[in-house]
């Protein structure tokens, strides 16, 4: 028989690649988390990195899921997040990306990652990447049979410095070839706080080779869609996250009915 740690051990190393909440939400929202989990499968290790670095904003995006978790339940929205690490594969870059597995993650060497083979490449992709979109489309997939309206909303963090230079905005949005949506959720954030140093394309832009998500499942699907990063600082503790879970639910729900608005007029 297999001792507690053992079983454990067994038990993680058998996580699916993606999990699904509230698949069933009738929400206008759908949820995506890509970088929702620092943990690496029990074959690859520790990748050579300290507890320390694992922990750390190279491996995920702190907070993020526990802000989904929370809009879950304050929306009634269906969820889809990784299980993997983005050290293992990065499930929001295009396959052939040079970031899909990464050797240098800001200023840390992933060492274990350094030459490895097409063989394990399509391992990855086939393991982790493939199953977690195979995932978010079940989800869409299942609202366009039920004629359900459908807002994408991809759920990311961001660290305050990167590479020393400070980034000064706690949340940042980040639209695809559609920016109208993003624009209405701008202007939603706005209203509530004027004086709200919101970044629009901030810390990163589409032009940056990130919003692969973002594409695929919104834009591909001719969906309203948008990108949320806020800076892990302001959501690693419970009153961050539910505060900036109870204003983005907010300002969903305005951005989406002032998307209706303009729509019948």
């Amino acid at each position: 028989m297999l001792d507690d740690r053992a079983e454990a051990r067994l038990e993680a190393s058998q996580l699916p690649p993606a999990i699904t909440i509230n698949p069933e939400g009738r929400s206008p929202f759908v949820l995506v988390c890509d970088h929702a989990s620092n943990r690496i499968p029990e074959r690859y290790g520790d990748l050579g990195l300290s507890l320390a670095q694992r922990l750390e904003h190279i491996a995920w995006d702190p907070g993020a899921l526990s802000v989904c978790q929370a809009l879950v339940d304050l929306l009634d929205a269906p969820l889809v997040h990784s299980t993997v690490s983005r050290l293992i594969i990065d499930c929001n870059r295009e396959t052939d990306s040079p970031e899909l597995i990464r050797t240098l993650s800001e200023a840390t060497m992933i060492a274990a990652n350094i030459d490895v083979s097409d063989e394990e490449r399509a391992r990855r992709i086939g393991d982790y990447h493939a199953p977690f979109h195979l995932a978010i489309e079940r989800v869409l997939d299942r609202r366009a049979e039920r004629g359900l309206p459908t807002v994408l909303v991809c759920m990311h963090s961001f660290t305050p410095i990167y590479l020393d230079v400070p980034r000064p905005w706690p949340i940042g949005l980040i639209h695809g070839r559609d920016t109208g949506y993003t624009q209405k959720l701008f202007d939603a954030l706005m209203t509530e706080d004027p004086a709200l140093d919101l970044g629009w394309n901030e810390p990163y832009a589409a032009l940056n080779g990130v919003t692969l998500t973002l594409e695929k499942h919104g834009d591909g699907r001719g969906l309203e869609a948008t990108m949320i990063e806020i800076r892990n600082t302001e959501i690693l503790e419970p009153a961050g996250v539910a505060f900036w879970a109870a204003r983005l639910a907010r300002c969903l729900v305005a951005a989406h009915e002032a998307r209706g608005r303009a729509a019948a007029r």
